[in-house]
C-alpha cells in the first residue's frame, strides 16, 4: 500500500473519531440524569414508598401529589388542598396527636381524605371523598356525613377539647361519633349563592340539611356559615364576624354549665343582627356581641332580624327547636337548639 493510501485513511479515521465525539457530547447535553429530574420535579429518589420498582410511573405518580397546601389557601396550588396525616398536626393550628384508638368512632389512617378541589371549605376539603359511602345527600350542595379523621385532627384542641391525661380532667361528654359534618349552600349579603358548613350532633343533621335547603330555596341570606375554627374557637370573635355556627365545646356564657353548643345541639343565626342580651337586677342591659348594641331594640326594624315572622323561625320552630327569643331570663335572638 502506498504512503499516500494511508495518510488518507488516517484522515478519514481521524474525521469519524470527531464527528462521533460531537455526536456524543450532544446527546450527553440534551439528557437529564435521575437527579436533575429529582431536583426539578421536588420528589426523593431514596425513598421506597412511591413504588415496588422504582420505575418512572412511582416517580410520575410522586411528581402528581407535590406539596401539601394547607386547605383554603389560596396563595400556592389548588385551592383546599389538605395536607397529609404526617404534616397535618404541624400545620393545623389548635390540633393535636392522639391516641386514635382511644377515640370512639375515630377512622382509620387509610381512609384519608382525597382533596375536594370544587370547594374552598375547610371541613369540605379535609373531609374530602373519605365519607362517600355514608353521605346522606338530599340535593346538590346539601348532604351531611360523618368527619373524617383529618377533620377530627383539625377540630381537636380548638371546638372540640384535646385530650387530657392528667388525673383529675374528665372525658368529653360528646364523641366524634355522636357529630356530624353539614354542607350546605346559602345565599350572602350580596345576593350570591355561598358554600357553607357546620358540625352538629347527628341527631339534627337532616334537620339542619332539610332546614338550610328551604332557605336557599327562599333566598334567605346568610352572611357567611364556617366553622368555629375559622375564628379560633371564640365564640364572640365569631359572632362579631355574623357567623352562623353550630358545634363548640364551651360552657354557657360566665357559667361553668356546659352549653347546648357542646353537644352540637344549637346553632346561632346572622348573630350580629339577633345578638344574646342579659338583664341585672337594676334592669341594665348587657349585649353580646357588644357591637350588636344597634340591634337589642327589636322593636326597630331592619334586615335580618330574627322574630316569630321570620322564616328561620317557622322552619326551626316547625322541626322541634326553641328559640332563644323566647325565654324569659335572658334573650338569645340568634339561638335555636333542640334536646330531644
Amino acid at each position: 500500500m502506498d504512503r499516500d493510501k494511508i495518510l488518507k485513511m488516517i484522515v478519514i479515521l481521524a474525521a469519524i473519531v470527531v464527528i462521533a465525539g460531537s455526536l456524543s457530547r450532544l446527546a450527553a447535553r440534551n439528557s437529564m440524569s435521575l437527579d436533575e429530574y429529582a431536583s426539578i420535579n421536588g420528589t426523593s429518589l431514596d425513598s421506597d414508598d412511591d413504588g415496588e420498582d422504582g420505575s418512572s410511573d412511582a416517580l410520575a405518580d410522586s411528581d402528581i401529589s407535590g406539596e401539601s397546601n394547607r386547605p383554603g389557601d389560596s396563595s400556592a396550588g389548588e385551592p383546599g388542598q389538605p395536607e397529609d396525616g404526617s404534616s397535618d398536626e404541624a400545620a393545623q393550628p389548635g390540633t393535636a396527636s392522639f391516641d386514635e384508638a382511644a377515640q370512639p368512632g375515630t377512622a382509620s389512617s387509610d381512609e384519608t381524605a382525597q382533596p375536594d378541589t370544587a370547594s374552598s371549605l375547610v371541613g369540605a376539603s379535609l373531609n374530602g371523598s373519605s365519607q362517600l359511602e355514608q353521605r346522606v345527600t338530599l340535593a346538590e350542595g346539601f348532604y351531611y356525613e360523618p368527619i373524617s379523621d383529618n377533620l377530627r385532627r383539625y377540630m381537636t384542641g380548638i371546638s372540640f377539647p384535646a385530650p387530657d391525661d392528667s388525673p383529675e380532667a374528665a372525658e368529653p361528654e360528646i364523641t366524634f361519633q355522636e357529630l356530624m359534618y353539614v354542607h350546605i349552600l346559602h345565599y350572602d349579603f350580596e345576593g350570591d349563592s355561598a358554600e357553607g358548613e357546620l358540625i352538629c350532633n347527628a341527631a339534627i343533621a337532616q334537620d339542619l340539611t332539610e332546614i338550610f335547603q328551604e332557605l336557599y330555596r327562599n333566598e334567605y341570606r346568610l352572611e357567611k356559615v364556617l366553622l368555629i375554627e375559622a375564628y379560633d374557637g371564640d365564640d364572640t370573635a365569631s359572632m362579631e364576624d355574623n357567623n352562623t355556627s353550630c358545634f363548640n365545646y364551651r360552657p354557657v356564657e360566665e357559667s361553668d354549665r356546659l352549653s347546648k353548643h357542646a353537644y352540637g345541639l344549637a346553632i346561632d343565626i346572622n348573630p350580629l343582627y339577633n345578638p344574646y342580651i342579659t338583664y341585672a337586677q337594676d334592669g341594665t342591659e348587657e349585649v353580646s356581641p357588644p357591637s350588636a348594641l344597634p340591634y337589642a331594640d327589636r322593636s326597630a326594624r331592619f334586615p335580618y332580624k330574627i322574630d316569630e315572622d321570620d322564616l328561620c323561625y317557622k322552619l326551626f320552630t316547625s322541626h322541634g327547636f326553641i328559640w332563644g327569643g323566647n325565654w324569659n331570663s335572658v334573650k338569645d335572638y340568634q339561638h335555636f337548639q333542640k334536646t330531644n
